[in-house]
């Protein structure tokens, strides 16, 4: 906007027109009152003043002008029918006029230097607001540094008066900060501690779930730089996540040594319970079978029911000695697991036709979904079928008023996996409680009244697949039923 400053009324009309030909916004003021009232009202990106006032000349209002910051930048042009020698001119400039234009007024002469000085005038103003934009954000992001920085440092304190090992990690899965406690373990905060020879490895545990971006649990020994003792720790990385994607992550090591010796004598006890009960229950099992064979029951007769009845216990006796036999062997390290090419295609039928076999096929129905993979996978044939037909006996167990159960596989070529499903329409299990099912001894309240068991089934398979690579889960809603799966890595 422009302001025109004339005590002629014609003048003002003239050059008003004038302006407002050519687009400009124009207000006038009658006296150098009025036009410093305006001034300091309104903003203005020009000022054509004239210098022959009464009251107040064009000289004191610019000189005025000049002393306010708020007009203190923006350009004057004065107009003046006479005085135009050196020394008035000089004047003008000296209060602080921009240019000098004679009355009478050459149009394009004026037009001219209005564009000119109007020009440059919002290209200054929208410079200045450009700066001041750049400084607030400047402002405001140091001050997003020192917030963060607040942040970050106490989360670092915190980290410090942890009891356990505690550290962080890059995007890269590079070591960007360790506490006191690590510098027990490692003589280098680029260096995880050493591990026990037979231990996973940790870097290599770690960059596989990177890649997957999934939290990484494992335990491990490391080496005590002091003693040189090997001590149990659980190792927990978990992925912090900021705006969807993985910023960094953080691990603890905490010390597990003490609660894994009272494990290890726990262990060895029902290692030895069940080595000893083994081979009574075996001498059992060959008593019972002589037994039946020398009286030659009629099988309708009541008779041969009690023997077939005590043969189904003396079977149950000894999958539940097989499983502590196996809970011992995975928790010394023992289980042997033997990988060889296997069609998984041919693994999933035969685990199938046994659990039909060994029921009712009137009462028991499992359908086969999803991509059928046709594949060779490396895999302990063995141990993943007892994985799946564990799986397929808990979805008949506890679905005991619908024994429907669906067995779904899909091949991932992205993360190079293979998932398999087993869906049973049962009692379900709470979502609280989901996360604790393939915990040792764990059983859910709710079914560890109707059914039997001891809650080591899904362990025993949990330990199976994590020592395959791959990963077990379950999804759950109560009284509508439970889907567990499984992965395992196609390579």
């Amino acid at each position: 906007m422009i302001l025109i400053v004339d005590d002629n009324q014609s003048n003002l009309y003239s050059l008003q027109k004038l302006l407002e030909s050519k687009d400009f916004q124009v207000e006038t003021a009658n006296s150098g009152e009025e036009a410093l009232a305006k001034a300091l009202k309104n903003d203005y990106a020009l000022i054509i003043l004239d210098v022959q006032m009464p009251d107040m000349d064009g000289f004191e209002v610019a000189e005025t002008l000049a002393d306010y910051s708020k007009t203190k930048e923006v350009p004057i042009i004065f107009l003046s029918a006479v005085n135009t020698d050196k020394k008035f001119i000089t004047k003008g400039y000296a209060s602080g006029a921009k240019d000098y234009v004679t009355k009478p007024v050459d149009p394009e002469i004026l037009l001219l230097k209005v564009k000119t000085f109007y020009n440059l005038q919002e290209q200054n103003i929208a410079m200045k607001k450009a700066q001041q934009n750049l400084e607030l954000e400047v402002k405001g992001r140091r001050e997003s540094q020192v917030t963060m920085k607040s942040q970050i440092d106490h989360f670092h304190l915190m980290l410090e008066s942890l009891p356990q090992i505690a550290f962080t990690l890059n995007e890269a899965g590079t070591v960007d900060f360790v506490n006191g406690k690590w510098y027990e373990y490692s003589d280098s905060e680029q260096n995880f501690p050493e591990i026990y020879p037979d231990d996973p490895d940790i870097t290599e545990e770690f960059e596989r779930c990177r890649k997957k971006g999934k939290a990484l649990e494992l335990e491990v020994r490391i080496k005590n730089v002091v003693s040189g003792n090997y001590r149990y720790h659980l190792l927990r990385v978990t992925p912090v996540y900021d705006e969807g994607r993985i910023k960094n992550w953080v691990g603890t090591f905490t010390d597990i040594d003490d609660q894994k010796k009272v494990e290890k004598e726990k262990d060895e006890f029902l290692s030895i319970a069940s080595h000893e009960l083994k081979t009574p229950l075996t001498s059992i099992k060959a008593y019972v079978q002589l037994l039946e064979r020398k009286l030659k029951l009629d099988k309708e007769s009541s008779e041969a029911g009690f023997v077939a009845k005590v043969q189904g216990q003396i079977e149950k006796l000894n999958t539940l000695i097989t499983d502590l036999l196996d809970v011992s062997k995975i928790e010394n390290g023992k289980l042997k697991i033997n990988k060889k090419p296997v069609n998984l295609e041919n693994l999933i039928n035969n685990a199938i036709e046994t659990i039909i076999q060994t029921h009712d096929q009137r009462e028991v129905k499992i359908e086969r979904h999803g991509t059928k993979p046709d594949i060779l996978i490396s895999l302990d044939e063995i141990r993943i079928e007892q994985v799946l037909i564990n799986f397929l006996t808990n979805a008949i167990k506890y679905s005991p008023d619908n024994n429907q159960v669906i067995v779904t596989t899909f091949v991932d070529e992205e993360a190079e996996e293979v998932r398999v499903n087993v869906t049973d329409f049962g009692i379900g299990i709470p979502d609280f409680k989901q996360d604790a099912v393939f915990k040792k001894f764990y059983r859910v309240e709710e079914s560890s009244l109707q059914f039997q068991g001891m809650g080591i089934g899904l362990f025993i398979c949990s330990e199976i697949i994590k020592q395959h690579h791959g990963s077990v889960g379950v999804s759950s809603i109560v009284d509508e039923g439970s889907t567990f799966y499984f992965t395992l890595p196609l390579n």
